[in-house]
């Protein structure tokens, strides 16, 4: 038998090692970091959910065009979005991810439909990844209605437009601006033949924000468009595309909506309670911050707190409660999501001011009838 020289039995041994080494890097590799594929959704109505929390909808509704998102961990992308529509009609669709219950389908675990005076806080934040060839706008969807359904359309739609791109303008007509999460926008009123329609235009595109629902909920119900004893049913941040739309993302998306815990008490019921009243004060002018702490074993709901401005005293403004009359003996009543006052807890608010004269602090806190001690 012919032997294998010595020197090509060795090459051959180092090959074998290395190809030994290479499969078990190859293994490791496939073992501690898998590839991740995004789940591609074609279907008109195609949906699936993320984060086992939220669910992302492709939600063609206006067109026979081909429309397909990419989903990921964390959002989803527009891969394809063909055809148009006219810029003085509706868009073609509505791809998004939401948190709530949108015709029939809610999203995993979710706590909603909920009523807006039981709401403590909506804690939400999105990222959006924008195009320049298409015309659409990036709009963050709050849906609340009088009964808690979870079907269909509900009563009012509030919008926010964090982007615009093209031709493209709100349903409606302009009302004026609003201040709402510390930015200026442009307001529209107006319905759609199937609801009304609460819209909040941004001057310029905004990428990224945190800020909560209940601000523009709050919105809502002081221009009588909702009341305190309606129902949030979702909230949904996506895009309504017009003209294409492929490349357009929603990078992340989150949505906490947290209530007050125990048994809600009936409107107006007294509670034990301590008033904390912070002025900062300026020739002729002042704020002050007011914090409204229940001691009582129960929550109270529906509170007001009755106190008496001292003489040359008036108030111009206020946030978080509204504030009636602007001097004199005066009222402070809470917003749609400051209703509720939890055992042991405390709601604050403030207004702006001007005095003549010295300044001096109010007298006489009363919360739902029953004296206030204070801090």
């Amino acid at each position: 038998m012919r032997s294998t020289p010595r020197h090509l039995r060795t090459a051959r041994h180092l090959l074998a090692a290395l190809l030994t080494t290479l499969a078990s890097v190859a293994a490791l590799l496939t073992t501690t970091a898998p590839a991740h594929a995004d789940t591609t959704i074609c279907e008109q109505y195609g949906a699936t959910t993320i984060q086992n929390r939220y669910v992302v909808q492709n939600n063609r509704w206006g067109t026979s065009a081909t429309q397909c998102i990419g989903v990921g961990d964390s959002g989803f992308r527009l891969t394809q979005a063909d055809g148009s529509v006219p810029t003085n009609g509706a868009p073609k669709s509505y791809p998004s991810v939401f948190n709530g219950c949108h015709y029939t389908r809610c999203s995993p675990g979710t706590n909603l439909p909920v009523r807006i005076d039981t709401v403590s806080t909506a804690p939400s934040s999105i990222s959006y990844g924008y195009v320049n060839d298409a015309v659409y706008n990036a709009s963050y969807d709050i849906w609340l209605d009088p009964t808690p359904r979870t079907d269909g359309v509900n009563q009012t739609e509030i919008m926010i437009w964090f982007n615009r791109v093209g031709p493209i303008q709100p349903i409606g007509s302009p009302v004026g601006t609003a201040t709402v999460g510390g930015r200026t926008w442009e307001v529209w009123s107006g319905s759609n033949g199937g609801n009304d329609v609460l819209s909040f235009v941004a001057p310029s595109a905004i990428g990224s924000w945190s800020f909560d629902v209940m601000d523009f909920v709050d919105q809502a119900v002081a221009r009588g468009l909702a009341r305190p004893d309606w129902y949030l049913t979702s909230v949904q941040a996506g895009f309504e595309p017009w003209q294409g739309g492929a490349g357009l993302a929603v990078n992340s998306f989150s949505s906490t909506v947290s209530t007050g815990g125990g048994t809600p008490g009936g409107p107006g019921q007294p509670a034990a309670c301590t008033v904390s009243y912070t002025p900062e004060v300026w020739p002729g002018g002042f704020t002050a911050n007011v914090t409204v702490g229940n001691d009582g074993p129960a929550p109270v709901d529906g509170w007001q707190l009755d106190f008496t401005q001292p003489a040359g005293q008036r108030i111009t403004s206020a946030w978080n409660a509204t504030v009636t009359p602007d001097s004199g003996t005066v009222t402070a009543r809470p917003l749609a999501h400051t209703q509720r006052i939890a055992a042991g807890g405390s709601q604050s608010f403030g207004f702006q001011g001007t005095y003549t004269g010295t300044f001096a602090e109010p007298s006489g806190f009363t919360l739902n009838g029953t004296a206030c001690a204070t801090a």
